[in-house]
């Protein structure tokens, strides 16, 4: 079911977290999106360990970290975490980026980006 897991830190000023985190930590820039101008997201390698930083609007969601999985089917999985008590905030939906994804919040309120890349993706159709 699960493929793989990571952070996503949910941040409202992209240059300020890339100075803590990529130039001050170290962390390496292994993604960005969009690929040109200011990143809405960017990947950090952080020693062996991934990290995510995503542009959110203020005011910043609680918490402001978001667990991303990438599964092998975002629709049925969706299903499977709302039966087990998760609230399911927005509905599995192909994003222009190439992934299909869901956002739930489990029984304690941690928000939880499910996602699967589309096959084949919008750019290759």
């Amino acid at each position: 079911m699960i493929e793989s897991a990571f952070p996503i830190l949910e941040v409202d000023d992209m240059r300020a977290a890339l100075v803590f985190y990529r130039d001050a930590l170290g962390g390496v820039v292994t993604y960005r999106f969009p690929p040109e101008g200011d990143p809405d997201y960017v990947s950090l390698a952080v020693g062996s360990s991934s990290l995510g930083i995503g542009l959110a609007e203020s005011p910043l969601p609680p918490g402001n970290v978001l667990l991303w999985f990438y599964v092998d089917d975002v629709d049925r999985v969706t299903e499977v975490l709302a039966d087990a008590g998760g609230s399911v905030a927005e509905e599995p939906l192909d994003q222009p980026w190439g992934e299909r994804t869901s956002l739930l919040t489990d029984p304690f309120g941690t928000r939880i980006r499910l996602g699967a890349a589309i096959s084949p993706a919008p750019d290759e159709e």
